[in-house]
């Protein structure tokens, strides 16, 4: 049977003079349906319905419903409700009846998302994002802080526990100091086993906790699959790969260059000072680096460098060495930056 559409399709275009060979090259269908719908109209397209189908599960839908409704919010499973219909004559299957429950189970609502602010100083959002594809593919580090919305960000070409603590060194050293927490997602580099100790109570990669012991701020977790908690990070991200990313990997491209990490740094450290933390931010209406200027005062004073339990994590973050590596001179990947309009 035609739909409507379908239908209504047919009619206007042979008003407009369409031929029965073009309306069936058109349109997809063959060329006696087409005929056929416009010689006798829409009564042609019609099916004689037929007597409703009964299924073996009809007579105990009501019966189904009704244990249902008396459990709620707890809910009965199939398996048991299969068993009490067996005994009072069904002889269907329990896929079937599965089927019919699932359709009944009412759609959680979603939990709402509550902005939630912090204090100056209080709080840095963390989190890892991959930009990229095969051999160009990258992971970026973006830290946030929960105030002033100023951002940091690092490019690497992997997620160990080391190169996320020299991240987060770097990332506190570009603010010009620590917070009192440190907001993360449930990577592993971070917690080994969530609430195994009680209810908010876990245990953290011995190596980056020490870390947050020596440099002074609490890892706090969000909830699993609730990206919303960070949700500052979680912007930020999408933002980052819009109005960097893709600008800059177009040109690296059109100056025959390919995208690495060193590149990608060099040009973000750019782009951060100049578009990213001095934009007039969306949600305080505010610079971030002018922010950041009243939150600096409040967070605690940079850590020594630390050289704590893994020598990669001391081989990382205690030795300072200048960026190397670059393909050409860092002038130019900054002019590339400003070439390449990321704003």
């Amino acid at each position: 049977m035609l739909r409507t559409e379908d239908q209504m399709e047919l009619a206007i275009l042979r008003r407009h003079g369409e031929s029965i060979r073009d309306l069936a090259r058109t349109t997809g269908w063959s060329r006696n349906t087409v005929r056929r719908y416009l010689r006798e109209g829409e009564a042609a397209c019609q099916r004689k319905a037929g007597p409703p189908r009964i299924e073996k599960l009809d007579p105990y839908k009501d019966y189904i419903i009704g244990r249902l409704q008396a459990a709620a919010p707890d809910r009965i499973p199939a398996v048991v409700l299969f068993r009490e219909i067996r005994s009072r004559g069904y002889c269907g299957g329990e896929t079937r009846l599965k089927q019919f429950v699932r359709g009944l189970a009412p759609v959680p609502a979603a939990l709402p998302v509550v902005r939630f602010e912090t204090e100056p100083g209080r709080q840095m959002q963390a989190d890892w994002a991959s930009v990229g594809r095969g051999d160009e593919k990258l992971s970026v580090f973006i830290g946030t802080m929960g105030w002033s919305r100023a951002a940091y960000i690092e490019f690497c070409d992997n997620e160990r526990v080391e190169t996320l603590i020299s991240c987060h060194d770097n990332a506190f050293r570009a603010f010009g100091g620590v917070p009192v927490e440190a907001l993360l997602d449930n990577m592993k580099t971070v917690v080994i086993e969530r609430n195994i100790y009680g209810q908010g109570l876990h245990r953290f990669h011995p190596a980056f906790l020490d870390y947050a012991r020596h440099a002074g701020f609490v890892p706090r977790l969000c909830a699993p699959y609730r990206p919303q908690t960070k949700g500052k990070v979680e912007r930020f991200i999408g933002y980052l790969k819009r109005s960097f990313w893709v600008p800059f990997v177009a040109s690296m491209r059109q100056a025959g260059l390919r995208p690495d990490k060193q590149s990608a740094n060099a040009a973000a450290a750019r782009w951060l000072r100049e578009v990213a933390n001095a934009r007039v931010h969306a949600t305080t209406g505010e610079v971030p680096a002018a922010r950041l200027s009243l939150e600096r005062p409040l967070l605690q004073g940079l850590p020594a460098p630390y050289t704590g339990r893994s020598a990669r994590c001391a081989a990382e973050v205690s030795i300072r060495k200048p960026v190397v590596g670059y393909q050409h001179p860092l002038a130019l990947y900054e002019e590339l930056a400003a070439a390449g309009g990321m704003s």
